[in-house]
């Protein structure tokens, strides 16, 4: 936890200070230091705007992200146990990148510059419902029904997404594009609170519930005998996991592999009981967020990857090295 708090700590400044303008690190500190109210030098020209309004933002929305779908992915699972469960399992990501397609291709801003978060939310929403729907509609509600009504719905709404691509307007391709491979362009003071929002919705109650989780550890069965509704429970932490899912998704778009990754990452150092892994998830999917994002500025400049590209990457390799390490 020390390492990872000392690399947040690193990562976020080293964000701040490379993108398409390289900031010296100690006009950095200055800057910062004189927007908590510290004395410092004056920063000169725009390069305390840069730093306070541009760069923090989108360093705290990654830290927020990061950290929200990193225990998302060890909440999903755990109540699935399926170690390849994470958001795009279960089609909350389609959801939500359906929701946003549509604004962009179809309808437009009718809500300004909330109208993308706005829409992407919904999305999102509207795919766990649509699962829970599916399963409440079948004979037993176990974990692998769950699993095969979120692909179900994850396949649905990615062809509705190719459609609206498709059939919408072809000027806004490019938007579509980046906007469905993430990215924290979007950051600002005005909408990172819903980054926090997402992550502390997740981390609370993760956190709150860590001994029931504990419980699945041990099998449905002796879960039942300890006292924890399963079935509920389960169901309970889809919806708070597809809420927050839904709002991390609505200002930073599709990440993928982030909640795939990050839990088994954390298990090794953590061990598998949650109050420890929830923690750990949090800070390493904080670390990788901040990693990919610093890649994605600094590969290409003066352009700027996805950062869904960065991500993907990684979890390619994760995943063929946790295959070849029969892990999974």
């Amino acid at each position: 936890m020390m390492v990872g708090a000392a690399a947040i700590a690193a990562l976020a400044l080293l964000s701040i200070a490379y993108g398409s303008t390289l900031i010296p690190l100690t006009d950095v500190v200055a800057a910062l230091g004189r927007a908590i109210g510290f004395s410092g030098h004056d920063v000169a020209g725009p390069v305390g705007k840069i730093v306070v309004d541009l760069r923090l933002p989108r360093t705290i929305l990654a830290i927020c992200v990061g950290a929200g779908l990193g225990v998302v992915g060890a909440l999903l699972q755990t109540v699935t146990r399926n170690d390849l469960a994470d958001p795009f399992l279960f089609g909350l990501s389609s959801g939500a990148a359906a929701g946003a397609v549509s604004v962009i291709t179809v309808s437009g801003d009718s809500f300004g510059i909330w109208t993308l978060p706005v829409a992407a939310f919904t999305g999102g929403i509207l795919a766990a419902g649509v699962v829970l729907l599916l399963v409440a509609r079948v004979r037993g509600q176990g974990p692998e029904r769950l699993i095969l009504a979120g692909l179900a719905v994850s396949f649905m709404f990615t062809a509705l997404t190719n459609y609206l691509v498709f059939a919408g307007d072809q000027r806004a391709a490019h938007s579509v594009l980046f906007w469905t491979m993430g990215g924290l362009g979007l950051a600002r003071w005005d909408n990172i609170w819903l980054g926090a929002l997402g992550a502390g919705t997740i981390l609370a109650y993760a956190l709150w519930n860590h001994r029931r989780l504990d419980a699945f550890l041990a099998g449905e069965n002796a879960a039942e005998s300890l006292g924890v509704p399963v079935a509920r429970m389960r169901r309970t932490t889809f919806l708070v996991a597809a809420f927050s899912t839904a709002i991390l998704v609505s200002v930073a778009g599709v990440i993928g592999f982030v909640g795939l990754m990050i839990p088994h990452l954390s298990r090794p150092l953590a061990g598998p009981l949650h109050l420890r892994l929830v923690a750990s998830c949090a800070v390493f999917g904080a670390v990788l967020l901040l990693a990919s994002d610093l890649l994605a500025r600094t590969l290409l400049p003066p352009q700027e990857l996805p950062i869904g590209i960065i991500t993907s990457s990684v979890g390619a390799f994760f995943v063929v090295t946790m295959l070849i390490r029969n892990r999974l």
